[in-house]
C-alpha cells in the first residue's frame, strides 16, 4: 500500500506493516482523514495507540505526514478500495463528517463500502461515525433523517448500533478536526455520533 510522509510516497507491504504495529495493542483507523488532523493528534494523546488516516487526495495528507509522531502513517487510497495489507487489522475506526461518495456510502447501503468496512475490523471492534447537517443537507437528507438512515445501513450490514447522539457546538470547536470547526461556526452546526461495533 502507498504510504505518505510530506512529499514522499513509498509502498508498504504486510510485514513492513507489522513492524510498525509491534508494541501498539491497538490500531485506530481515520478512514476520510481529510488533512489528518484528528489522526496526528489521536497519535500524540496516546502513545501507546498507532493511528493510520486514510484519504484518496494525497494534497490534503502532505502537510500533516510530514510531522506525523512515530506511532502514526498516513495510507494514500480510496475507502471504496482499501489496501489487503489493512484486512483485519483495526480494532477502532473513525468516519469524521464524511461528505461525498463516503457519505454517498454510508446512506444508500453500497455494499462495498460496508464491505470493506468489515474487511478492515477485527472482531467486536467499533466504529465511530460523526455525521454533520450541512453534509446530509447537501446529499438531500433531513439531518434526523439522515443519522436514522446511516443506523439503519449499519444494522444491516451486520453491525450492532447505539442511537445517534447530539454533538454540541461547544464539542465541535474543541474537536481536533478542521471540518468541525468550519461546522460549528457555519450556517449548519447540527451534528452528530453514531457509535456502532462489528
Amino acid at each position: 500500500m502507498e504510504i505518505l510522509r510530506g512529499k514522499q510516497s513509498s509502498m508498504l507491504d504486510s510485514a513492513a506493516l507489522t513492524a510498525h504495529l509491534a508494541g501498539s495493542a491497538h490500531l485506530h483507523i481515520d478512514l476520510g482523514t481529510g488533512d489528518g488532523r484528528y489522526a496526528v493528534q489521536l497519535a500524540h494523546a496516546s502513545p501507546s495507540l498507532f493511528v493510520i488516516g486514510v484519504d484518496a487526495c494525497r494534497e490534503n495528507l502532505r502537510e500533516r505526514s510530514r510531522r506525523a509522531p512515530g506511532n502514526c502513517l498516513f495510507v494514500v487510497a480510496n475507502a471504496l478500495t482499501l489496501p489487503a495489507e489493512l484486512d483485519g487489522c483495526a480494532s477502532a475506526v473513525s468516519i469524521n463528517f464524511p461528505w461525498g461518495s463516503l457519505l454517498d456510502g454510508l446512506l444508500h447501503d453500497d455494499s462495498t463500502l460496508m464491505t470493506e468496512l468489515r474487511r478492515l475490523m477485527r472482531p467486536s471492534a467499533a466504529l465511530e461515525v460523526r455525521l454533520n447537517g450541512g453534509a446530509l443537507h447537501e446529499a438531500g437528507w433531513a439531518f434526523d433523517a439522515g443519522a436514522a438512515r446511516v443506523e439503519s445501513v449499519l444494522r444491516l450490514s451486520g453491525f450492532s448500533t447505539a442511537p445517534a447522539v447530539p454533538i454540541p457546538s461547544a464539542a465541535l470547536r474543541t474537536f481536533h478536526s478542521t471540518w468541525a470547526k468550519r461546522i460549528a461556526f457555519g450556517r449548519d452546526p447540527r451534528a452528530a455520533l453514531i457509535t456502532a461495533h462489528r
